[in-house]
């Protein structure tokens, strides 16, 4: 602070302190005032006024009065003082926002179209013995079940297989299984496996189903079939699988978009040595509805594609190793995600994807079901 102009000797101490104070006023920055408003929060403004004080310096007079009198000399000292007074006004405003938030209800689902109506076909020779068009307002609790979990299922599958309408239901004459990419228990897709296991199950037929797979790396539809003895859980190893047999009736992987596949295995002949046969088409399968179908006998399996012949394996096929094929199967519909055979899941495939199954439909040899029926 710089120090004022010589200040005369006969300046009282006082006068002196008023003089230095006076001469520093102004050379540094005034701080900030702590009484301006703080910014207004989100849904109130306040506002305060700062305290406004009125002081009226105290006037002391030192300098006693004295009257003198001839017999007595009394002092009396004249004092004059105002008393300061001090008023506070505080006024506060307060203003009340209201927030409107107003949320898009979610777009309707798609509308599912089915296809054209496919009528049952009289095949000469056979008889129909079961079938499911998916006509009602729900699945049929007599006809199918549902495998529920996500273990991987012993290919390293991603989804966890429920049973909610989410993933498996009947709209439009359709059976949709559909897969969610979703947190779900333990897993990040959801998706459905049914099953008629312990409802319905046979020996030898033509077994067929018309259905649209989805398009997508990563995804793994398929129609298939495994013996109706098939428990996972039990201690009797010819329980387990492949010793039951599995006859896949189709089987398509998103990554090879003009490529289905039928195969069977059993012991000795699982997994990748299983007895198989690619069926490569000029377009992509996942454009339109298809019909897919075995005819199993005593003496082989023959599979079809949209009517046409494509592989047939008969029971001398497995050489020295058991052909397990001669006992009840129970039938399957599932669509997976993820897995050792598909393979990765493409980054923009989008969810959800779906598996539309237009029916099932079982037939038997009239002559096999008159041998049935007599024994």
């Amino acid at each position: 602070m710089a120090r004022p102009a010589s200040l005369g000797r006969s300046v009282s101490a006082a006068a002196l302190l008023c003089a230095v104070l006076a001469a520093g006023c102004g050379s540094d920055p005034a701080p900030p005032s702590q009484e301006a408003a703080a910014p207004a929060a989100p849904t109130a403004a306040t506002t305060s006024s700062a305290p406004t004080t009125t002081s009226i310096p105290a006037t002391s007079t030192t300098e006693p009065a004295t009257t003198s009198v001839p017999a007595a000399s009394t002092t009396l000292p004249a004092t004059a003082t105002t008393t300061s007074s001090t008023t506070t006004t505080s006024t506060t405003t307060t203003t009340s926002t209201t927030t409107t938030t107003t949320t898009e209800p979610p777009p309707p689902p798609p509308t599912v179209t089915a296809p054209d109506p496919a009528p049952i076909e009289e095949i000469k020779g056979w008889e129909l013995v079961w079938h499911d068009e998916f006509d009602g307002d729900a699945i049929d609790p007599t006809n199918w079940t549902y495998d529920i979990g996500g273990w991987g299922w012993g290919n390293g599958e991603a989804q966890y297989y429920t049973s909610r309408p989410t993933n498996a239901r009947v709209e439009n004459g359709l059976l949709i299984i559909e897969a969610h990419q979703e947190k779900y228990e333990n897993s990040y897709y959801t998706s459905a496996r049914m099953l008629t296991k312990g409802l319905r199950e046979f020996k030898y037929g033509r077994f067929e189903a018309r259905l649209k797979v989805p398009a997508g790396a990563g995804l793994w539809p398929a129609f298939w079939m495994l013996g109706a003895h098939f428990d996972r859980h039990s201690e009797d190893q010819q329980n387990h699988w492949p010793f039951v047999g599995e006859i896949d009736i189709m089987e398509y992987i998103g990554r090879e978009p003009d490529l289905v596949f039928g195969t069977i295995h059993g012991p000795g002949y699982a997994g990748a040595t299983g007895f198989t046969r690619w069926n490569r088409q000029d377009y992509p399968i996942a454009d339109d509805y298809h019909t897919f179908a075995i005819e199993w006998d005593y003496d082989g399996i023959t599979w079809f594609y949209d009517g046409e012949e494509y592989y047939t394996l008969t029971r001398g096929a497995p050489g020295h190793r058991d052909w397990v094929f001669d006992h009840e199967f129970f039938m399957i519909l599932n669509l997976a995600v993820g897995g050792q055979f598909p393979g990765p899941i493409a980054l923009d495939l989008e969810f959800p994807v779906a598996l539309y199954v237009d029916y099932v439909r079982v037939y038997q040899r009239v002559d096999e079901i008159e041998e049935a029926t007599a024994s």
